[in-house]
Formats: structure tokens, sequence, C-alpha cells
């Protein structure tokens, strides 16, 4: 368990150190150290997190952490309901995604698309994209109070200013292991499959 902490600490910040600038000292030899003697929080990923609220398609607030990511794996694109471009070809891919894990979604993974335009993005408008790829349990779209969103996204990496230069990466994560990964959201779905995989199957370091 402690070698798992401190590789969950590591793996976000290596994770959100290609995707926006590293956070100071999360993964420096003292946070390797107060891991490895215990001293870290039980949930590191929680730290970094946090339990903001943001808002799904169903109107339910959920927290980032506790009610997301926690104790599962994780696949996130940002997405905007209005765009054109990128986006829809992004949520189809989560939609043969949301194929291929069949009964593990919602229960081993969630999948979340989350908005980066939450001003525009309101329930109704999600709801109504969420039924354009046939969502079922255990796919999010989100928004939420600006404030809160931005927040999110800045801690995953996803931040803009202006919509339109959203990312175009989707992030994998384990919880319970600490392995993230990031992967080109417009690659053909063969190539997406077995990142996504990986990650869900991850046993952790002693591979148990």
């Amino acid at each position: 368990m402690k070698n798992i902490t401190a590789r969950v600490v590591c793996s976000i910040a290596i994770t959100i150190f290609f995707l926006n600038p590293p956070l100071p000292g999360l993964c420096s030899p003292d946070s390797h150290t107060a891991a490895a003697q215990g001293k870290g929080p039980e949930y590191p990923a929680k730290t970094y997190f946090t339990d903001i609220v943001l808002v799904n398609q169903n109107g339910q607030e959920m927290r980032l952490f506790s009610d997301l990511i926690r104790g599962r794996t994780v696949i996130i694109i940002p997405f905007f309901t209005s765009c054109t471009g990128a986006c829809p070809v992004m949520n189809q891919n989560l939609a043969k995604i949301q194929d291929w894990l069949g009964e593990r979604l919602g229960k081993d993974a969630y999948m979340i698309s989350i908005s980066v335009d939450p001003a525009t993005d309101t329930v109704p408008k999600l709801q109504e994209y969420a039924r354009k790829f046939s969502a079922k349990p255990g796919w999010f779209f989100l928004s939420g109070k600006r404030e809160n969103v931005e927040f999110a996204l800045k801690k995953l990496g996803q931040y803009v200013e202006t919509r339109e230069d959203h990312s175009n990466i989707m992030i994998i994560g384990n919880e319970k292991t600490g392995l993230w990964k990031k992967a080109f959201s417009l690659a053909a779905i063969e190539s997406l499959i077995p990142i996504v995989e990986s990650v869900l199957n991850d046993k952790g370091e002693k591979g148990s």
C-alpha cells in the first residue's frame, strides 16, 4: 500500500507534467519519503484533485474525486456541445469504448466528457448531447459553476481560455493503482482500446 501511495502521487505529477506545468514538490524525494513512512494522506489523489463539485447531464452534483475518480478507472476528454470539429469524433470514440467496456462501465470504469464552455452547456444541452451518443450509466457529461469547472479543468491539465483551443487529449487513469496515461483521442479506436485496457487491468507495482 505504501508503494502504491507513492506511485499514485508521482503518476499524477507525471501525467500533468505533459499537459500542464508540473506541481511543485509533488514528485520530489520528500514526497516519496512521506508516503513511504505512511505520513501522506490515505488518498493522495484526493489532495490533488479535491472534491470540487460539478454537475452531470441528469442535473446531479458530483464530487470530482470521491464520486468520479475514487476506486476506479476514468477516461476523460474535454469538449463543448456546440463544437462541430473534434468533439463529435472524440465522443464517438468514447461511444465505441463504451461498447467495448460493456458491463464494466459504471462498475470498474467511468467515462467523463467535461465541458470547456460551462456558461453554454446547461443540463438540458448536456442531456441532449448525451442522447446523441447513446450514453449509458457510467458515462458522465459534466458542467457546472464556471469557477468549479475551470478548477477541475486546470487539475486535469485541460483548461483553456478560449473553448475552441481545447486539447484533443484523452486522460486514462486508474486511481486504485496510480497508473495514468494519455492518448490522442482522435486516434483510431483500434489504437485507443489497448491503452484503455492496459490502465483498466493494471494490478499495480506488485502485480497482485
